[in-house]
């Protein structure tokens, strides 16, 4: 596994990581998110990988920082700004758009990424749109690709019917199983992302997961103190649960 070893030690407990977006590049929003990761206990953060950003967040935080992009050459540029990790994911956005990602492509592009950067921590979303049995077999062929971290996502189909707690488990329903299935399929460490909260994110760990990303529920909050405090409960709620290791 290639790992550097802070995001080594990060990886011995529950990792948070927060998500701006990855076509986010409202440096206001951005500086905020990074600032309420920082201040609220997540593990590192997660920007789109545009060398501007980087810098911003490097001057905002000592926390990571991890930088997505489905370009592999935008990465080179990101890490020589400084990015200490790459995603290969966060998908989220081009659902709206109509746009797909199967897993020839996903795995074409992970390819591409570790011929350009053979050294660098990868991380790898595997698409919800695959059914699980297909979205294990791609996470272990990603695996042998080279992808240090698979991410797993909730996307559209995560629509709950119920409000409160019950809609909570609901949202997060694809992504937790998605990650039962894959944890126990591949011997890198998975993150669980999309719908996740307080609520959740211990299931996540429970479900095998090495830790949760979350995007959205933070970077869409309207003030500075509302996304502090929703990052410190998040925090807070992985900080009681105990974690598989990885060597």
């Amino acid at each position: 596994m290639t790992m550097y070893p802070n995001l080594k030690r990060a990886f011995s407990r529950p990792v948070l990581k927060v998500i701006s977006g990855l076509n986010n590049f409202n440096t206001a929003n951005v500086s905020a998110t990074v600032k309420a990761a920082d201040l609220g206990g997540a593990t590192f953060v997660d920007i789109a990988a545009d060398v501007d950003l980087v810098r911003l967040a490097k001057s905002l935080t000592k926390l990571p920082i991890c930088v997505s992009a489905v370009e592999p050459e935008k990465f080179v540029t990101a890490v020589a700004a400084g990015a200490d990790l790459i995603e290969i994911g966060n998908f989220d956005s081009f659902y709206a758009q109509g746009r797909r990602f199967e897993a020839a492509e996903v795995l074409t592009l992970t390819r591409q990424t570790r011929a350009l950067l053979p050294e660098i921590t990868l991380s790898v979303t595997v698409p919800h749109i695959l059914t699980l049995d297909q979205q294990v077999q791609l996470a272990e062929d990603l695996v042998k690709a080279g992808a240090d971290i698979i991410q797993t996502e909730g996307g559209t189909s995560s629509n709950p019917i119920h409000p409160g707690t019950l809609g909570l488990i609901e949202k997060a329903t694809p992504t937790l199983a998605a990650a039962y299935e894959i944890a126990r399929a591949v011997s890198v460490p998975v993150l669980c992302a999309s719908g996740i909260s307080n609520v959740t994110a211990p299931m996540a760990i429970a479900a095998g997961a090495a830790g949760v990303g979350v995007g959205s529920a933070i970077s869409q909050l309207n003030s500075e103190i509302a996304m502090i405090a929703a990052v410190r409960s998040l925090a807070e709620a992985l900080a009681a649960v105990n974690i598989r290791t990885f060597a």
